[in-house]
């Protein structure tokens, strides 16, 4: 079995054709049964060679259907690709899931959530789902961003206050993401829709002292290596963990929604920053997943945000795993 490694995560595009994965496969999985809107049980445990993932709901996004949403796509596109994949198109079904690993004695959480309605008031399930699943977010010893966009970053926050939630753990961030949203006059840059977000995330980010800045590639905790996959937001990264026997990846929002982006790896999406730079990082990405046989995990994937991923040409087949 190939090992994912560091090196071969950052490799080209076209890296995809030495493993023979740039052909069309000779047949397409048929639609899925339907896939159930919000979980029964509110957490998932499994495990990854030696490491304790716990994925927990915190909710869903039931987003009215837009036509700005996919740029190169019509809202008619998009429900065609939610219908075949067995969801619902009375609008954009987009749940979110934070990841919970234990190794050892340690629990590192893997985002930190929208923050209990802060982002959308059904994403309010996270508190209740740890606190069933028996993890006390108190004992949060690391909190690992992908990137700050407020459904992964506003559960730092105290509602209202915006005091610290995990004001003892360490919060681990590509470097080129903190600078980015914390750059003088960013603010101001901002377009419209992201000028609130911007304008909390500077003045509550630099005040906190347990920021810990790194570079691609850096090793975040034993056995876990942060790797760049800009393009949705200039820093977005995504995690690797390495538990000997397996691997997991915890790929965040590189592939996003995948009813759309598995079949339509080519759609850019709004909240993509960089359109182009997110798709080639789309393919570069969930192409080293399936060359290296890795588990996959994602924030937006249907709960319990897990899955596998197929070539099928130049894009992919997704086929989500059953919910507990």
């Amino acid at each position: 079995m190939l090992v994912m490694s560091r090196r071969s995560v950052l490799g080209t595009v076209a890296a995809a054709a030495a493993f023979g994965l740039s052909s069309k496969l000779e047949f397409v999985l048929p639609a899925l049964a339907e896939t159930p809107l919000e979980p029964t049980v509110g957490f998932h445990r499994y495990r990854v060679g030696n490491v304790e993932v716990t994925a927990i709901y915190d909710g869903i996004w039931r987003k009215p259907h837009d036509p700005a949403f996919i740029k190169n796509a019509s809202i008619e596109d998009t429900k065609e690709a939610l219908a075949k994949a067995g969801q619902t198109t009375e609008f954009m079904p987009i749940p979110l899931t934070v990841v919970v690993l234990k190794i050892g004695d340690r629990l590192i959480m893997m985002d930190a959530g929208s923050g209990v309605g802060q982002w959308q008031a059904n994403a309010t399930h996270l508190p209740a789902n740890m606190q069933a699943a028996g993890i006390d977010y108190r004992k949060i010893d690391t909190v690992m961003i992908s990137h700050f966009h407020p459904d992964h970053v506003w559960g730092l926050m105290e509602k209202g206050t915006n005091a610290p939630v995990f004001q003892d753990a360490e919060l681990i961030v590509n470097a080129a993401e903190y600078n980015w949203w914390t750059d003088p006059g960013r603010v101001d840059k901002l377009a419209p829709a992201r000028k609130d977000a911007g304008k909390r995330i500077a003045q509550v980010f630099p005040t906190w002292k347990n920021w810990k800045l790194v570079e691609d590639g850096a090793e975040v905790a034993p056995g876990i290596h942060m790797i760049a996959a800009a393009g949705h937001t200039p820093g977005h990264s995504v995690f690797l963990i390495d538990a000997g026997s397996d691997q997991l990846l915890v790929s965040a929002d590189t592939m996003y929604v995948p009813a759309l982006l598995a079949p339509h790896p080519e759609w850019q999406g709004s909240y993509d920053q960089d359109g182009p730079m997110a798709v080639e990082t789309r393919h570069r990405i969930i192409d080293r997943v399936i060359a290296d046989n890795v588990k996959i995990c994602g924030s937006h994937f249907p709960f319990p945000g897990t899955g596998t991923f197929v070539k099928d040409g130049n894009a992919y087949v997704f086929t989500p795993t059953a919910q507990a």
